[in-house]
């Protein structure tokens, strides 16, 4: 089943999260991943949006998702994650 994750982001340091971004973008094709969006946010039709830019990416499915989560070479740039921004990332899967 289709399934995406969805990372909130709050960016903490410019130049670190564009370095972040192309590395971690390097990390989806080998798990199936494919990016859907990634933008800032324009406004709030309803609620509160605690962040300023968000992703999207899709995957096969919440086992590939796992997969790359757990892929050395995604859990190698966690740390220069954490400095760059505070992420929120979420996983979702598309009913059947």
């Amino acid at each position: 089943m289709t399934a995406f994750f969805i990372a909130r982001v709050t960016v903490k340091d410019g130049v670190k999260f564009q370095e972040y971004a192309q590395k971690a973008g390097a990390t989806f094709a080998a798990h199936g991943g494919e990016p859907v969006l990634r933008g800032k946010a324009a406004g709030v039709l309803s609620g509160i949006a605690d962040h300023e830019t968000v992703g999207i990416i899709k995957f096969p499915n919440l086992a590939a998702i796992a997969a790359w989560y757990g892929s050395a070479d995604y859990q190698a740039i966690i740390p220069l994650r954490d400095e760059a921004a505070d992420v929120a990332i979420t996983t979702y899967e598309v009913p059947s």
